[in-house]
């Protein structure tokens, strides 16, 4: 008897897939496949319960509906950041580059045993964490894991959901080796050829990914597991909480990455054209290999700990990282246009009607691409340090990672499944006007509730509390406007829950559909511009995790120092001798 998880991507396929084309992925490489299915399985539960608990958040926050205590409230909202934001994410970056890894590189993983290991071990770290926070919540029992996404003192959480979060993080670690090899393997063989760009893409993603890793892992490793055991006082609020924000900001490019690699490489071809540039490609993901991790104090700008001066260097960093995203955006909508013309478009903007917007796959990923242009908006504000201190506790915040997770990765994503999902099943989409109408509800849904969070955050309205109370101490109009942005906030959320029953539910289908899947012979064309068009440095990985590491070192040694030599290591008072702060130095820069 199949489990729910194998049932949702029918894992156990028992049916002949040699009856499929030779040339098809899920013939060719049934193990990756395989792979890939486990994965999308694991994101997809993960979307289940934190798109669940998502929902009973906003009606209990905005007053709608209630049918849990206050106190559970931030149960709930541990579990929608872990589920969604860590579990979800990363699980369908997992299936998403094991696919691209192996087709761009036309072999399978040396070892399958290798490739399963990881797969289990982010399985196991998933269930202990997870399982903590849902334990406490539905047996009541005491391994409370009431820290919020933001897991950083002085908030304890039982030992289990680090011990979960270290595995889980090993797991990618393990899953980026398996890649790796992958790659050295087809580079014996083909020594003098460009790195294919999905690979190159899949790999520049895992070395900024370990880099940026290293933080959250002295912060969980060295001291929250430790603290939360009983063997070690609890750890300075600022040290662990500026580890955590080195891995907090990379991490939201770790999600954007596997959309940029499906904005690059298929979105052209579903609009019936190419991309317009290899090149620019490899640029993006080497910038956002440097730029990424240097930035995370810009999360830090209301603590009083770090010097003005390196929350300036955090912006200006920062503010780099809008040349990736411009860049981005010329490409993508430029491979668009030349598919449209491929097709029959003509004029300044007449081209766009040629475009294939029924089909569900190429809308969701469009619509995508919009919110985060929207949000890049928004993400400049944060960004700048005088505006930041007006939103950064307010609702603003959410409404911009809404636009950015909750959109940009989780539409192109859901967009991608559907058209990922029949390539690793072998079995068609159940219904394309279904998926049509599901991103379309999902971007009406985050256009209500989004907006609704940025007019909030600008009226005052906090975060992170269950109880937002103003009448008593507001002027009346802005209650007026407060009550009429909960309702629209209260909307938006159940139209993204109605979009993500209809989701898994068309996935579900397309899992027990007995139709084949068609047209999976078809490859992904080349680009206009292609890769010998580039300088060959752009391939030397080894520079550019070197140039990124020194950028960490340069951006965070000093920070660091600083608040270790200021307030120690643990908040009971116990100061950093020389002995201690220079090895533990080491290891941090």
């Amino acid at each position: 008897m199949s489990t729910p998880t194998e049932s949702i991507l029918n894992i156990g396929r028992t049916d002949d897939e040699t009856a499929l084309p030779a040339e098809s992925f899920i013939v060719k490489y049934p193990t990756v496949a395989r792979v890939v299915r486990v994965c999308f399985a694991y994101a997809f539960v993960a979307l289940a319960v934190g798109g669940l608990f998502g929902v009973i958040q906003a009606l209990h926050r905005t007053n709608v509906i209630r049918v849990i205590d206050s106190a559970d409230y931030y149960t709930l909202l541990t579990a929608h950041g872990v589920f969604l934001a860590i579990v979800f994410t990363i699980f369908f970056l997992a299936g998403v580059f094991a696919w691209a890894n192996t087709r761009s590189l036309e072999r399978p993983p040396l070892n399958p045993r290798f490739t399963w290991l990881w797969v289990g071990t982010m399985s196991a770290g998933t269930l202990l964490s997870g399982g903590s926070i849902l334990a406490g919540l539905v047996a009541e029992i005491d391994v409370s894991a009431d820290v919020l996404f933001t897991f950083y003192a002085p908030l304890q959480a039982h030992p289990l959901f680090y011990i979960g979060l270290a595995l889980f993080v090993v797991g990618t670690w393990l899953a980026g080796i398996d890649w790796f090899r992958q790659y050295l393997d087809w580079r014996a063989d083909n020594p003098d050829e460009r790195i294919p760009l999905q690979s190159f893409m899949v790999l520049t993603t895992m070395l900024m990914w370990y880099l940026s890793t290293l933080g959250v892992a002295i912060e969980v490793v060295v001291f929250l597991i430790p603290w939360s055991l009983g063997l070690m006082p609890a750890p300075t609020p600022l040290l662990t909480r500026t580890l955590f924000w080195f891995f907090g900001h990379p991490v939201v490019y770790f999600w954007l990455m596997p959309a940029y690699l499906m904005w690059y490489t298929v979105l052209p071809k579903l609009s019936g054209g190419r991309l317009f540039s290899d090149p620019l490609a490899r640029v993006v993901f080497v910038l956002f290999l440097l730029l990424s991790t240097p930035v995370g104090i810009h999360h830090q700008y209301l603590d009083p700990g770090i010097a003005e001066g390196f929350k300036f260097i955090a912006m200006t960093n920062t503010m780099f990282l809008l040349l990736p995203s411009l860049l981005t955006a010329f490409t993508v909508v430029a491979s668009v246009e030349h598919g449209a013309r491929q097709n029959g478009g003509e004029g300044y903007f007449g081209w766009l009607t040629a475009l294939p917007w029924r089909d569900p796959a190429f809308t969701g990923m469009m619509l995508a691409g919009l919110m985060f242009a929207a949000g890049g908006f928004s993400g400049m504000v944060n960004a700048g340090m005088n505006i930041n201190y007006l939103v950064h506790n307010t609702i603003w915040v959410p409404g911009h990672f809404h636009l950015t997770v909750g959109t940009a990765v989780a539409l192109t994503f859901m967009a991608a499944a559907y058209w990922l999902v029949p390539r690793v099943t072998g079995r068609a989409l159940y219904s394309r006007p279904i998926g049509l109408f599901q991103v379309v509800l999902w971007f009406i849904g985050m256009t209500f509730m989004s907006a609704a969070m940025h007019r909030g955050g600008l009226a005052g309205i906090p975060r992170r509390t269950a109880e937002p109370e103003y009448s008593k101490f507001t002027f009346e109009a802005v209650v007026g406007t407060i009550s009429s942005l909960r309702l629209q906030i209260a909307f938006g959320g159940v139209l993204l829950f109605v979009s993500l029953v209809i989701f898994l539910a068309n996935i579900a289908l397309t899992a027990a559909n007995n139709e084949p899947a068609t047209g999976l012979k078809t490859d992904l064309p080349p680009a206009l511009s292609g890769p010998e068009q580039s300088p060959q440095v752009l391939d030397e990985l080894k520079l550019w995790a070197i140039i990124a590491i020194v950028l960490v070192i340069l951006a965070y040694s000093l920070p660091l120092w600083s608040i270790i030599n200021g307030a120690g290591f643990y908040q009971d008072g116990i100061t950093a001798s020389p002995q201690v702060v220079q090895p533990v130095l080491e290891v941090l820069i």
